[in-house]
């Protein structure tokens, strides 16, 4: 497998496409190598799902679209970005207990710190923004095949006789 792999996506900024990013990041990831049911690629899932939400909602039609990057440095790190056109940074909040949204950046904030990773809010040059997640990254290991059938009934490498 490459060292450095790249995946991109533009999708309309409309809340169907938040699950259209979710199947494409996490297909993404199958593709290179990460099951999609483990504990990182759910992480991921969320993450995805937390920040192109808030680039459907927050841009107040403003951004037509927004773009889902992708990038793997094998050993190394994952990073996930998503960008748009508006130019409002989002605003920490107090998480007020009777508040009914403004807590996406707040789960992506802690799945981050949780996992070891770092977010990061930048400018672009065509004066909207990027939000990105840089999460350490670990190549899955090689799932364990099973034991050919012909072991079945043999125990610590002997053969079970019957009698």
């Amino acid at each position: 497998m490459a060292d450095h792999l790249e995946a991109s996506v533009t999708l309309p900024s409309d809340p169907a496409s938040v699950a259209v990013a979710r199947t494409y990041v996490v297909g993404t990831l199958v593709e290179w190598g990460l099951p999609a049911d483990t504990d990182v690629s759910e992480t991921v899932r969320l993450i995805v799902s937390e920040l192109t939400t808030n680039a459907v909602q927050h841009t107040l039609g403003q951004s037509p679209t927004f773009t889902v990057d992708l990038a793997l440095d094998r050993d190394e790190r994952l990073r996930i970005g998503v960008t748009d056109s508006h130019p409002r940074f989002p605003k920490r909040l107090p998480a007020a207990v009777q508040q009914d949204n403004g807590r996406g950046l707040v789960i992506i904030r802690w799945l981050t710190a949780e996992c070891g990773g770092k977010l990061r809010v930048r400018a672009t040059r065509e004066g909207g923004k990027t939000i990105s997640v840089e999460l350490p990254w670990t190549p899955p290991s090689d799932p364990v095949p099973p034991e050919p059938a012909a072991a079945v009934g043999r125990v610590s490498g002997r053969q079970k006789t019957q009698r």
